[in-house]
C-alpha cells in the first residue's frame, strides 16, 4: 500500500519545488546569519499552526465521549507537529538533534491523519473538513522532509 495517493504526490513535488524558490528567498546566507530569524517565520510552521487550530475548532464538535479519547489525541498530535518543529529551529546548531526533531515533527503529523481517518470513519467530520485538513499535512509532511533531506540549507 502506498502511503500518498498520486495527488499527493503531485501536491508533494508542487510543494517541494515551491520549497527550494522558498528556500532561496526566505533561507539564502547573508554572511553568516540567515535571513529567517524566529520559528514563526517558517512556513512549515505557520501551515502546522494554522492546522492545529482548525483541529483545535472542529474537535469542539465532536461528542462528549471523545473529549478524553480522540479529542485530547489529536489536539495533542495536531499541536506536536508545530512544537517539535520549533524546537528543531532552536537545535540547528545540531544537525543530528534538528533531523530528529523534524523527525518526530514528522511522525505527529502522520498521526494526525491517522486522527483525521478515525473521526471521517465516526462520522465526526465530513469528508471536505478531512480531506483539507489531511492535504494540508501531507503539505506539512512534505515541507519537513525537504528539511531533513537538505538540512545543511537551514542548520548553522
Amino acid at each position: 500500500m502506498e502511503y500518498f495517493s498520486e495527488r499527493s504526490k503531485e501536491q508533494i513535488k508542487c510543494t517541494a519545488f515551491y520549497l527550494l524558490r522558498l528556500s532561496d528567498f526566505e533561507i539564502g546566507r547573508q554572511g553568516d546569519h540567515l535571513k529567517i530569524r524566529t520559528h514563526k517565520e517558517l512556513k512549515v510552521y505557520q501551515l502546522a499552526f494554522e492546522a492545529a487550530m482548525e483541529i483545535l475548532e472542529i474537535t469542539k464538535l465532536f461528542p462528549r465521549e471523545e473529549r478524553y479519547s480522540l479529542v485530547d489525541q489529536m489536539r495533542r498530535s495536531s499541536r506536536s507537529v508545530a512544537a517539535n518543529i520549533s524546537e528543531a529551529f532552536r537545535k540547528r546548531r545540531y544537525p543530528k538533534s534538528f533531523i530528529a526533531k523534524l523527525s518526530d515533527s514528522e511522525g505527529e503529523a502522520a498521526e494526525t491523519q491517522t486522527w483525521l481517518d478515525f473521526s471521517i470513519s465516526c462520522k465526526y467530520i465530513d469528508k471536505k473538513n478531512h480531506d483539507e485538513l489531511f492535504d494540508k499535512y501531507d503539505h506539512i509532511i512534505a515541507m519537513i522532509v525537504n528539511m531533513i533531506n537538505q538540512p545543511e540549507k537551514w542548520t548553522l
